[in-house]
């Protein structure tokens, strides 16, 4: 399976209007201001306590983040004149930065909102703590940062396990995916595949707002997962771990018959498994993608079928040279005759 590193797309920033969009409700950040700035743009997922900056010391203030202002920097505020105050804040708000949170409960001074009209800078509030408020925001900022590819492809959750169906059109994929649904499993998404990178090692996956859980299938046309199958038949995001890349079989093709040499594919620098599957009539791919599934969960949880048949094939080939090896794999049973 061959990934286009030009499929890859980054959101470059962010604007505070639409920032405030998203917190106001989930994180319940108020906006203590008129919509100053509304227009400004954030480009950095990290966000900035700028106490060494209120200090006096901005040779790496970092003013393009989101500026948090916590007990400590509002408790060094409180401690300043009138007139030292309003100098340590303009020396910030000089600086083109997207805007202000306050966090615990604290509220402004007279200069930060005096000089917020000056410059027209938003500032928001919150009751959250400094660490829970920096956990929430800056995990919304790495989603909303994270690069992303779009794949073509059936993506269902079969055992807990997130399986990718890729290959050529109308090879089978959507069949693959619905009779896997009538079985129990779970369809997260079907033809596009949007997947976000999510840390160092982990692809979520889920669907386009349009195409949502329906499903085309060749012969039948469009149809509704979750009004056909119901609300369990279906995941709205789900974690990437196999990818099953479907082909019709191929004498020239080599197809690992052991399990001992898995290969991976990588997507935006993520190595997950890679499973190339030949198609042949009366070949259960639904049965056997299950089978995968099962057998990635022994894997995890420290049991390799293939690695235990090749040590117990390794043993029998030592225990034949010393010449300890039987005849029979087993001797007859007591009374047994069938």
């Amino acid at each position: 399976m061959k990934v286009n590193e030009k499929n890859i797309t980054r959101k470059e920033s962010l604007s505070v209007e639409l920032f405030y969009a998203k917190t106001k409700d989930r994180f319940k950040l108020k906006l203590i201001t008129p919509k100053w700035g509304f227009d400004r743009t954030i480009v950095d997922q990290n966000l900035h306590r700028p106490g060494l900056a209120l200090a006096g010391f901005v040779d790496l203030f970092s003013y393009n983040r989101i500026q948090i202002f916590g007990n400590t920097e509002m408790r060094y505020l409180d401690k300043l004149s009138n007139g030292d105050r309003l100098t340590a804040l303009e020396r910030l708000f000089k600086f083109d930065l997207p805007c202000f949170i306050i966090t615990d409960k604290n509220k402004p001074h007279s200069e930060m909102l005096e000089l917020a009209e000056k410059y027209q800078v938003s500032i928001f509030c919150t009751e959250d703590s400094t660490t829970k408020l920096v956990y929430l925001v800056s995990d919304l900022l790495d989603d909303h940062f994270a690069p992303q590819l779009v794949l073509h492809g059936s993506f269902v959750d079969v055992y807990g396990i997130g399986m990718l169906f890729v290959g050529k059109s109308g090879i089978g994929k959507s069949e693959v995916a619905l009779d896997l649904v009538e079985r129990g499993h779970r369809l997260v998404a079907d033809d596009v595949v949007i997947f976000t990178k999510k840390g160092e090692g982990i692809l979520m996956g889920s669907g386009t707002e349009l195409a949502k859980h329906f499903m085309e299938v060749r012969g039948i046309g469009i149809i509704d997962v979750k009004s056909m199958f119901g609300v369990r038949a279906i995941r709205y995001q789900k974690r990437l771990e196999v990818v099953i890349e479907l082909e019709l079989w191929d004498d020239k093709s080599e197809y690992t018959r052991t399990g001992l040499d898995n290969k991976n594919v990588n997507l935006m620098g993520v190595e997950i498994l890679n499973i190339k599957l030949p198609i042949l009539p009366g070949k259960n791919i639904t049965v056997i993608s299950e089978v995968i599934a099962l057998n990635y969960l022994l894997k995890h949880y420290g049991y390799d079928a293939a690695k235990v048949f090749q040590d117990n094939l390794t043993e029998k080939i030592n225990n034949k040279t010393k010449g300890k090896n039987p005849d029979r794999m087993v001797d007859y049973f007591e009374h047994d005759f069938e």
